[in-house]
């Protein structure tokens, strides 16, 4: 079994991050979202492994190497546009051959892996395999139905009128069964070629299409906020270690890491979160679920439930939370007089003031 994992992509929603930086790189506790996916699919003992890469080629490719990190043989794959899960089947066809594959979508996060799932798959064989989650808001995911029977009629994507809150997972199984689908289907009405339409063409014609409903933790990280729910998640699971320095007026409450180089100083950090290589943290308070990452700089100020990406500085501010802070960011306070917020932002941005 091969593996296709999708790395392209614009990441609109998390803009404007992803103005300068892949979607898939920006980290949950200090490591890029797409390493968790590369390291379940290594576990579940797939070796060949397809990455589809756009716009931020060179930057997935200087991340993840040739694979031999994370123990698998990766083949980059380019994609001009994003036109649709299916589209990247499609082009991926020298690559996957005729060997049965599973598709991940490398922003997704699944927490246990997806080992149990593959091995199911190669011991039954259907033709292609979903997995479903029950959600809120259906209509901004494909959505699935099901008969009496529990099995798979029906696929939407995005629909408006939800006939079910089952939706799809990033994680798809198939057979060589899905390259005739996808070269049958047409685009939809915004111009991708569906990965659900494919499937809905293989359930029309007979073939044999299993689903799997999971109870367990899945995120699709295209937004902060879910972003910062996948931090918390994982950082729920760490266990605590120090290597850097901690200092002995400060204190660490719970499960809190920090890494080499990293110094505390006369600061409180309640875990569970974790202090990224060479950060100093001084004279501040970070709260439980916030992962700072390399070089940071934090003195006199307050953070709690955020993610600080590498090289920011946030000085002399009294709260900070719920934030997605970037790479090489300032934070500090406004000039007293006159009393006004100095603002320089980039598109897409977002700022929430406290009058």
């Amino acid at each position: 079994m091969k593996a296709l994992v999708l790395s392209g992509g614009a990441g609109t929603r998390l803009r404007p991050l992803t103005h300068t930086s892949a979607k898939q790189l920006v980290p949950v506790a200090n490591k890029p979202v797409l390493f968790y996916g590369l390291e379940a699919i290594a576990e579940a003992g797939i070796r060949e492994v397809g990455i589809i890469v756009g716009d931020t080629a060179d930057e997935i490719r200087d991340a993840v190497g040739d694979g031999s990190k994370f123990g698998i043989d990766v083949t980059y794959i380019p994609q001009e546009l994003p036109l649709g899960l299916a589209h990247a089947v499609l082009i991926a066809r020298d690559f996957l051959g005729d060997d049965d594959f599973v598709m991940y979508l490398g922003d997704n996060f699944i927490v246990g892996g997806i080992a149990d799932l593959v091995q199911g798959f190669r011991d039954d064989r259907p033709d292609a395999q979903i997995l479903l989650t029950r959600v809120s808001d259906p209509s901004v995911f494909g959505v699935a139905e099901l008969d009496a029977a529990g099995e798979v009629v029906r696929l939407e994507e995005k629909p408006q009128c939800p006939r079910s809150d089952l939706a799809l997972v990033g994680v798809y199984l198939f057979t060589s069964a899905v390259h005739e689908a996808v070269r049958a289907i047409q685009p939809s009405l915004r111009g991708e070629l569906e990965i659900t339409h494919a499937i809905q063409w293989l359930i029309d014609r007979g073939y044999r299409v299993r689903s799997t409903t999971i109870s367990g933790y899945w995120k699709d990280t295209g937004n902060v906020i879910d972003m910062l729910e996948v931090n918390r998640s994982v950082l729920e699971t760490m266990e605590p270690w120090i290597e850097g320095s901690v200092d002995e007026e400060s204190q660490l409450i719970g499960r809190v890491t920090v890494e080499a180089g990293a110094q505390v100083l006369r600061s409180r950090i309640v875990g569970p979160a974790i202090i990224g290589r060479s950060t100093v943290i001084s004279d501040s308070y970070v709260g439980a679920y916030t992962s700072v990452s390399e070089g940071c700089r934090i003195e006199n100020s307050e953070i709690e439930f955020s993610i600080v990406l590498r090289d920011s500085s946030i000085k002399g501010v009294r709260r900070v939370e719920a934030s997605l802070i970037g790479r090489s960011v300032t934070v500090a306070p406004a000039p007293a007089v006159p009393h006004a917020h100095r603002l320089i932002l980039g598109d897409h941005s977002k700022v929430q003031i406290s009058s």
